[in-house]
């Protein structure tokens, strides 16, 4: 259902709509007319759309998910263009401040998806109240009425602009039109390769994030923390600090010593006059080699496998990883006696305002959450750690602050994707798999009463997509391929440290191990891993990405001795990819992924440009994660503390060549920000194994 609200301006709700204090700006709404926050629509995913067509020709849709660079704000600006028949000029995308019902998580892959019927509702209903107002304006059929580029156009040439139109249509309560909206034969914006809508503000400098804002006269903030996870300030001399230029306040919290001052500059100098004694955390006894084989120990037996079957046994382990979005963790906090505003970008605002106003002391009411772009996130922006010690600086310095956490902060003290390792057995009879059974262990997080608080965070930040607070892998169940019996486990090993959802969660290491194991079955059959995945895969849409990519990327094409081809296939959110990928490891040390070709079948790709970008980025990720991005823990700290050392794919390790293959569908959008990972993955880890003649184990592999 969707509503039309009583205002000077065309206002319309969908499922379920907003408070009224948060309908996009809209005028008052009439007394005795049903406001927004009595015509809610109860679900169990209430989008709270609402979109209004302003006096000045604009049409503005407050996006209940945030922008990290996906590029969401751009596909729900062509889906509301598409139904609306707006110019996408016209159509602004800003993101809501964080609401007290409804939906706002952003994760899972599920943006597009979610948003693709409620939004193409909402904008086919205002179109339907536009025309109809023009028609009685007119005094002409509705149905001799057209609309085009934010405009009602007559048979005989008249025309009027929405924004002329929107007072009359806001009255409209029955549509003299249909309302629904178009079959995919008429789409026009939808699928058609669009730039981003928010590319010049980026390029130029004018979109605005965290770290630009000078909201409420907030002061500069920095924190300084410990050298081991989870460790305490014992005694700080501070004297050298404060007498220092430009210094307002020096606060011990539970992270360490916070430092507010004028200027990032003045408040790092600060910083780093402090003499403290720091108290070693609880892992200050663990290193490496000692977590592997707590994993290794954790991981499930398996049963007894097939009788009369010859059996492939293999075992991976895979390192912490750190999100490393390219915008640091940054929040604006004005936090008085009885009420509290923050500024920051969250994946999950409805969250992060409960947290931190259960964390101040304050009923979640009194707190306000404004939601702004994130530069990057990967999954790190599920998570609110830096809001929340943001709120409790402000709350003891007794004035706005703007906390910003250094690289090192993050790398060294936020969210990682857990280390995990995977036993994998294939029992293989009569040419064929008859078995196939995948145990996992993945590091936990684990605390005393203290809690995460101690470490300035929070645990809970996916419980919305279903998947467990520490976000540890889960074995696949391989239903991607008929494997016969198919079954797996799970242990963990639980560890003080902050663990996050990092972009594909179980998958980019399950299935990253599950596709080596595939291409090890096939070699053991004497089998060509393409040829044995064709015949093997259950699903035909995996099998049309299979065979494009492998087409498209030239599958078995001769190549000089060190380089070599590697192929994978994923299928999750209701989409799937493959992904070839060809590397030159003369030097194993140094591999080059030279070309990646990836095809993809997400239904309907909203914005096929977007969809490629996803896919690089997925590949971008394979590449890093699997040669040679990964987090060491030494003597229970994070060795590494910056892009010098965390070593994350640069421009010199990009492939030389990348394509992206849409495969055509009329079916709904699934999910696709997350999807080519393992794929990416698991395709550079088949092709370092076939160029170099070795059984890469252990990921990164140059660690």
């Amino acid at each position: 259902m969707v509503y039309s609200l009583a205002a000077s301006t065309l206002t319309v709700a969908a499922p379920g709509a907003c408070d009224s204090s948060q309908a996009t700006g809209a005028e008052p709404v009439a007394e005795g007319v049903r406001r927004p926050s009595d015509v809610l629509v109860t679900g169990a995913d209430e989008e709270m759309l609402v979109l209004e067509v302003t006096a000045a020709n604009k049409v503005v849709v407050r996006l209940p998910r945030v922008e990290v660079g996906q590029g969401i704000t751009t596909a729900v600006a062509m889906m509301i263009a598409e139904e609306l028949d707006a110019a996408l000029a016209d159509v602004d995308i800003p993101l809501a401040d964080a609401r007290t019902k409804g939906n706002q998580y952003t994760g899972g892959s599920s943006s597009v998806s979610s948003l693709y019927g409620p939004a193409r509702a909402l904008a086919a209903t205002a179109r339907a109240k536009l025309v109809t107002a023009a028609a009685k304006r007119w005094r002409l059929p509705a149905r001799t009425l057209r609309t085009r580029d934010t405009m009602v156009i007559a048979p005989d040439g008249r025309k009027a602009t929405f924004g002329s139109l929107t007072a009359s249509a806001a009255r409209i309560s029955r549509p003299a039109v249909p309302s629904k909206p178009k079959p995919a034969s008429r789409h026009r914006v939808i699928g058609r390769p669009t730039p981003r809508i928010d590319a010049r503000d980026i390029v130029t400098g004018k979109a605005r994030y965290a770290g630009d804002l000078s909201a409420a006269g907030a002061k500069p903030t920095v924190v300084a923390r410990p050298p081991t996870i989870g460790g305490k300030a014992v005694s700080v001399d501070a004297a050298a600090a404060r007498a220092m230029p430009g210094v307002l306040a020096v606060l011990k919290i539970a992270g360490g010593v916070a430092v507010v001052a004028e200027s990032f500059h003045h408040a790092f100098k600060a910083r780093d006059a402090l003499r403290i004694t720091w108290a070693p955390g609880p892992l200050a006894s663990l290193s490496d080699a000692a977590i592997r084989a707590r994993l290794r120990a954790a991981v499930p037996r398996f049963e007894a496998p097939p009788r009369r079957s010859s059996l492939l046994e293999a075992e991976f382990a895979f390192a912490f990883v750190s999100h490393a979005p390219m915008e640091v963790l940054t929040a604006v906090a004005d936090v008085r006696a009885n009420r509290a505003e923050m500024w920051f970008s969250s994946q999950t605002p409805m969250d992060a305002r409960d947290s931190i106003a259960a964390a101040i002391g304050l009923p979640a009411s009194s707190v306000r959450v404004h939601v702004l772009r994130g530069g990057g996130s990967f999954g790190r922006r599920l998570n609110y750690d830096a809001a929340i010690e943001a709120a409790l600086i402000s709350k003891a310095a007794r004035r706005p602050v703007k906390l910003m956490w250094s690289r090192a902060d993050d790398i060294r003290h936020g969210r990682m994707r857990p280390a995990s390792h995977h036993r994998i057995r294939a029992a293989v009879a009569r040419g064929r798999v008859v078995a196939f059974e995948h145990a996992t262990a993945s590091v936990n997080e684990s605390y005393d009463d203290g809690g995460p608080s101690a470490q300035g965070g929070v645990t809970a930040a996916v419980a919305r997509a279903g998947r467990a607070p520490a976000a540890g892998p889960v074995p696949s169940d391989s239903g991607l391929y008929n494997f016969g019996r198919v079954s797996g486990d799970s242990g963990g090993v639980s560890l003080a440290m902050n663990l996050g959802a990092w972009r594909s969660v179980d998958s980019g290491t399950t299935r990253t191990a599950e596709e080596i194991v595939v291409d090890e079955i096939a070699r053991s059959l004497g089998k060509d891993p393409v040829a044995f995945r064709r015949t093997t895969l259950r699903n035909k849409a995996v099998r049309a990405v299979l065979d494009k990519a492998a087409a498209a990327g030239h599958w078995g094409r001769a190549l000089p001795a060190g380089r070599a081809q590697g192929i994978a296939v994923h299928e999750e959110y209701g989409s799937c990819v493959a992904c070839l990928a060809e590397i030159d490891a003369t030097d194993p040390e140094n591999p080059r992924v030279t070309k990646v070709v990836m095809a993809a079948d997400v239904g309907t790709a909203v914005n096929p440009r977007g969809l490629e970008a996803q896919l690089m980025g997925t590949a971008i990720d394979g590449i890093s994660t699997v040669l040679q991005a990964g987090l060491h823990i030494d003597r229970g700290a994070v060795r590494e503390d910056s892009f010098a050392d965390f070593r994350y794919a640069r421009q010199r390790h990009a492939p030389l060549h990348f394509e992206a293959h849409i495969l055509p569908s009329r079916r709904e959008p699934g999910g696709a920000g997350e999807l080519g990972v393992p794929a990416a993955a698991g395709a550079v880890a088949n092709a370092y194994a076939r160029a170099t003649g070795t059984r890469p184990r252990r990921f990164p592999i140059n660690f």
